[in-house]
């Protein structure tokens, strides 16, 4: 079996398969362990970063929350696969998956592997999300996206126009506003929500989106299903009138941007914070998705090739959920060998 991603679904889906003794390779496109982690910006600290839950048999255990998230989750990911001998191959990047008769034939930059069963974890980090808006191409600043951004310091003394709603974008605006002055622009009115962010809400949360999922409809921004956590780090910040949000604006000029009352906001720089969509080009030759422009799937199972495991994407797309989808992803993976084996 082939294994396509080591961040947290593919490490806790390997793990599954080890207990199964499942014969299984999972390869890993990036150069160490900490999956989309390893990537995020030094300034962001385990504790302002969204929670890290545990992999399997596993816990992080309470490190210290001013160090980088990215440091501290490439060393707990290291740790758990020397643990348990995840049969880890990297850096190899899979280009393309195609049906060879009854088995998938998986390119890769390191050759082909064939295998019965796919597994796929690739979450989301290399697909970031680029909205166009007009005259995005004339802008004579600098644009950059969530994906590429390093440090606020990198950016003083500029105005910055960020957009999204999302929990970047607010980290973004909170780490500049020391160093230079922003504009913060969103496409939909920003929800703070005061409920906690707990296990509840997270299901709550996954069930709205497996429900497009199952109908074979794009999952949507996390966002746009779970609203902001109203933190006493973002209400000071709203106090601060660091986040407060404008509506959208229409075009983009050479050097700023232009709202729908005409108004009209200079800038040296903007910062895309918009999030990232699936990462799953390499799985087109197979032809998967539905009119309605998403991959249906029943659990973890591709409904039009239960040849493919789909783990983080839509409901499993979360910290709270990859660990437990890769679980089940695995035990659904050796049900299908099991039952063409019987065949």
């Amino acid at each position: 079996m082939v294994v396509v991603g080591a961040g947290q679904a593919g490490l806790s889906a390997s793990y599954h398969l080890l207990r199964k003794g499942v014969d299984h390779v999972v390869l890993d496109a990036n150069d160490g362990p900490g999956g989309a982690w390893r990537h995020r910006w030094a300034s962001l600290t385990l504790g302002a970063a969204h929670r890290v839950h545990d992999l399997p048999g596993f816990p992080l255990g309470s490190p210290d929350p001013s160090l980088p998230a990215s440091q501290v989750v490439a060393d707990y990911y290291g740790r758990f696969e020397q643990e348990y001998g995840v049969p880890v191959e990297r850096p190899v990047r899979v280009s393309a998956v195609t049906s060879s008769g009854d088995l998938l034939e998986v390119a890769t930059s390191e050759g082909t592997w064939r295998t019965a069963v796919l597994l796929n974890a690739t979450g989301t980090w290399d697909k970031p999300h680029w909205p166009y808006y007009p005259g995005r191409e004339t802008f004579l600043g600098e644009q950059l996206h969530t994906h590429d951004f390093v440090s606020a310091s990198a950016l003083a003394g500029k105005h910055v126009v960020v957009v999204g709603g999302g929990t970047s974008a607010v980290q973004f605006l909170l780490q500049l506003a020391p160093v230079a002055t922003t504009t913060w622009v969103t496409r939909r009115p920003v929800e703070f929500v005061s409920r906690p962010f707990d296990p509840e809400w997270g299901r709550e949360v996954e069930k709205r989106v497996e429900a497009r999922v199952r109908a074979g409809l794009p999952a949507g921004s996390v966002i746009s299903n779970t609203g902001l956590p109203l933190t006493p780090e973002y209400q000071r910040g709203i106090d601060a009138g660091i986040l407060l949000a404008r509506p959208m604006f229409t075009s983009i000029e050479p050097d700023g941007v232009r709202f729908a009352d005409g108004s009209f906001v200079p800038a040296d720089v903007i910062l895309w914070a918009t999030g990232f969509r699936a990462s799953l080009d390499h799985l087109a030759p197979l032809h998967l998705r539905e009119p309605g422009g998403g991959i249906r799937v029943e659990g973890t199972t591709v409904v039009r090739d239960p040849r493919i495991q789909l783990v983080g994407y839509g409901p499993s797309a979360s910290t709270l959920g990859a660990t437990r989808a890769g679980r089940a992803a695995a035990l659904a993976a050796t049900r299908y060998l099991s039952s063409e084996a019987a065949a």
